[in-house]
C-alpha cells in the first residue's frame, strides 16, 4: 500500500492519469443520474458514437492531431446526431430508443468508413484515431487536464444554478410543461452538458466505452437510495473510486488497458449493488418478501 502511494506521488504520468480520471468521473457520475432517471441511457452511447465521424473528418481535412481541432469536430458531429434524433422523434411516431439505436449505428458506420479512408491514406499520426476510438489515458497531457477543468467548472456551475429545474425536468416534466416552463431549453442545456462531457472524455476511455462511465455509477447508486441528492453523492463516490481503482490496477499490471479496466471495475460495483443494494437489491427484496410472508402467516 505504501509502495503504491509512493508511486502515485513520484510518477508524473500516473498523477496526470488520476487527476484526469477524478475530474471526468466527477461530472459523468452526476450527469448519469439525470440521464438514468429520465430513461435516456442510450443517449450517452449515441452521442459518443455520433462524434466519431466529426472526429475523423476533422483529422482527414486538417491533418492535425491537435486535440482542440479534433474535439471541435467531435462536438459538431455529436450535436448533429443528437439534434437529428430529437427532430425524428418530434416528426415521427418512432420510439426514442429506436431512433437512438438507428442514429448510433448510422453515424458509427460512417465514422468507420472515414477511418478506413484515413488508414489507406498517406496521412501520418493515424494512431491518434485509434486512441480516440478505444481510449488511451496514459497519453493524457496537461492541456487535456485544463480542458477537463474547464468542462467541470461549466457543468457544476449549471448544476448549481439549475438544480431544481433539472430535478423538475426528471420528475415533473408534464406539469412544468403545462405551466409554460421552458422545458425544451432545459432539455437542450442538459444535452449540451452531456455532449461536452462525452467529447472531452473520449481520450480517456474512447468512443466504445464512454457511455459506461456515465451510466454505471448512477445505476449502482440507484440500487441503494431513492432521494436524488443522496443518489448523486453516492454515484459521485462510486464513479471516482471506481476510476481510481481501475487506473491503479492498470498501472500495477503491465499491458492492461486503463479504460476497459475502469469500466470493468465500475460494472463490478453495479453487479454488487444489484445483488446487495438496500432499496432495490435482489437479496434485500427477497428478505423483505420473506418477512412479509412470515408476518402474514403469523
Amino acid at each position: 500500500m505504501f509502495d503504491l502511494l509512493q508511486l502515485c506521488i513520484q510518477d508524473y504520468t500516473l498523477r496526470l492519469v488520476l487527476i484526469g480520471i477524478i475530474l471526468l468521473s466527477s461530472i459523468t457520475s452526476i450527469l448519469g443520474v439525470f440521464i438514468l432517471l429520465r430513461r435516456q441511457s442510450l443517449l450517452s452511447d449515441t452521442i459518443a458514437h455520433a462524434s466519431l465521424p466529426g472526429l475523423t473528418l476533422a483529422f482527414l481535412i486538417t491533418h492535425s492531431r491537435h486535440p482542440l481541432i479534433l474535439l471541435c469536430g467531435a462536438t459538431i458531429s455529436g450535436s448533429i446526431g443528437t439534434a437529428l434524433a430529437y427532430i425524428i422523434e418530434y416528426k415521427t411516431t418512432l420510439k426514442k430508443d429506436t431512433i437512438l439505436g438507428i442514429i448510433l449505428s448510422v453515424f458509427f458506420g460512417v465514422g468507420l468508413i472515414l477511418m478506413t479512408i484515413v488508414q489507406r491514406s498517406s496521412i501520418t499520426n493515424k494512431t491518434l484515431l485509434h486512441k480516440m476510438l478505444f481510449g488511451n489515458i496514459a497519453t493524457i497531457l496537461p492541456s487535456d487536464i485544463y480542458a477537463l477543468i474547464g468542462v467541470v467548472c461549466i457543468v457544476y456551475a449549471c448544476l448549481t444554478l439549475f438544480w431544481k429545474d433539472f430535478v423538475s425536468l426528471v420528475f415533473d416534466y408534464d406539469y412544468i410543461r403545462s405551466i409554460g416552463y421552458p422545458v425544451h431549453k432545459l432539455d437542450a442545456l442538459l444535452t449540451a452538458l452531456l455532449i461536452m462531457t462525452v467529447v472531452v472524455g473520449l481520450q480517456i476511455v474512447g468512443v466504445m466505452l464512454m457511455s459506461s462511465m456515465i451510466i454505471a455509477p448512477a445505476a449502482a447508486a440507484n440500487q441503494w437510495c431513492t432521494r436524488i441528492k443522496t443518489m448523486s453523492w453516492l454515484a459521485l463516490c462510486i464513479g471516482i473510486s471506481g476510476g481510481i481503482c481501475g487506473a491503479l490496477i492498470s498501472c500495477l499490471f503491465s499491458h492492461v488497458p486503463t479504460g476497459p479496466t475502469i469500466v470493468i471495475v465500475l460494472n463490478t460495483f453495479v453487479g454488487f449493488s444489484v445483488l446487495c443494494g438496500k432499496e432495490r437489491g435482489i437479496i434485500w427484496k427477497l428478505i423483505r418478501k420473506k418477512a412479509r410472508t412470515t408476518h402474514e402467516l403469523a
